[in-house]
């Protein structure tokens, strides 16, 4: 599989302290962590294991995951931000993932999961966009999507309506994402939007290796 080839060398991104009470090896768990945020299924990351004599359930490959609390960090200053949202499908329910991406390495700087769209949560989105990373002499790459426009006004930000160019490298996250989800069943169904949010999160820091 290609994404299998993906997967970085060291595992050093990867926060084990919550493994005190866990009777998996560490190596398993890094390894089962890895395999699931680089596309293989819960079914398919349990099937990998058991083939290297370590038999876990996807209940626990998931409760990894939710336990390393992955989320991208590290300051940086980007000239430029593409920012777009895209419905994710939770069960029966429809949430909007807001995304930043830097055009320039294709990495997230930040991701949020919120039950709808409006002006006001692109504020909060922004707001915490701002309060991890200096973009405030950013120029916002964004569709014509009115609230988008008046959230980045009441910052003062500076954005350009763009449909094509550096902007498509966030459509080209958001399909991945999409991907991902819409094949991960056992994954997004019957699952808490705080619980898709911390999946979403862990994606982006695995996505983020791989783009350095």
């Amino acid at each position: 599989m290609p994404e299998i080839d993906r997967l970085t060398g060291d595992s050093d991104w990867i926060d084990l302290d919550f493994m005190e009470r866990e009777r998996t090896p560490e190596g398993i768990v890094e390894v089962g962590i890895q395999l699931h945020l680089a596309g293989l299924s819960l079914s398919n990351t349990k099937q990998y294991l058991e083939r290297l004599g370590v038999k876990r359930s996807r209940t626990a490959i998931h409760n990894w995951v939710q336990k390393a609390d992955l989320q991208p960090t590290g300051t940086r200053s980007s000239n430029y931000i593409a920012v777009d949202e895209t419905v994710i499908q939770l069960g029966t329910e429809r949430y909007w993932l807001y995304a930043a991406v830097d055009p320039k390495t294709n990495e997230f700087l930040h991701v949020r999961l919120f039950p709808t769209t409006n002006s006001g949560l692109t504020h909060v989105f922004l707001r915490e966009l701002r309060e991890k990373h200096a973009i405030d002499d950013a120029v916002f790459l964004i569709d014509d999507a009115d609230h988008l426009q008046a959230a980045l006004s009441r910052f003062g930000l500076r954005f350009h309506i763009r449909r094509h160019g550096n902007r498509n490298s966030v459509e080209r996250v958001f399909r991945e994402v999409k991907r991902r989800t819409s094949s991960f069943s056992n994954t997004f169904s019957n699952v808490e939007p705080a619980t898709a949010e911390s999946w979403l999160e862990a994606f982006a820091v695995w996505w983020n290796r791989c783009q350095s």
